[in-house]
C-alpha cells in the first residue's frame, strides 16, 4: 500500500472526491487534491535503507464551513498513523467561491529485506 492510495481511501471513505495533482473534471463543492511532496530513504544498515517516509500534501477544497470537515479527515489520517507535518488554512478563493485548506501529511513504510 502508498501513502497516496491511503489518503485516498480515507478521503473515499468520507465522500470527498480526490484527485492526484491537478483535479480534471468539473469541481464539486467539495474536494481534495494529493500533492506527492517527497519520498525518502532512511534508517540505513548494510547500505541497504530500512525505511521509506512518504510525504504527501491533502488540499482540501469546499464551499460549505471547513472546520468539521477537516477535523475529521485529520482524525483519520492520524488513526491510519500518518503524522500531520502541518495544517493551514490559505484562505478564501473569492474567484471561485473555495476555502483552501492544506494538510501535510507523512508516513513511514518499513522495507522488508527480500530471503531466497
Amino acid at each position: 500500500m502508498s501513502a497516496l492510495s491511503e489518503l485516498k481511501a480515507i478521503l473515499d471513505h468520507h465522500d470527498v472526491p480526490v484527485e492526484t495533482g491537478v483535479f480534471s473534471s468539473a469541481p464539486p463543492d467539495t474536494y481534495a487534491v494529493l500533492t506527492p511532496l517527497v519520498d525518502v530513504f532512511d534508517l540505513f544498515a548494510d547500505n541497504m535503507p530500512g525505511v521509506d517516509i512518504c510525504e504527501v500534501r491533502v488540499s482540501v477544497f469546499t464551499k460549505q464551513n471547513y472546520l468539521q470537515l477537516v477535523s475529521v479527515l485529520v482524525t483519520g489520517f492520524l488513526t491510519a498513523g500518518f503524522t500531520i507535518t502541518e495544517r493551514r488554512y490559505l484562505g478564501h478563493e473569492d474567484d471561485t467561491g473555495y476555502h483552501h485548506y492544506s494538510i501535510d501529511t507523512a508516513k513511514e513504510y518499513y522495507i522488508k529485506e527480500e530471503t531466497t
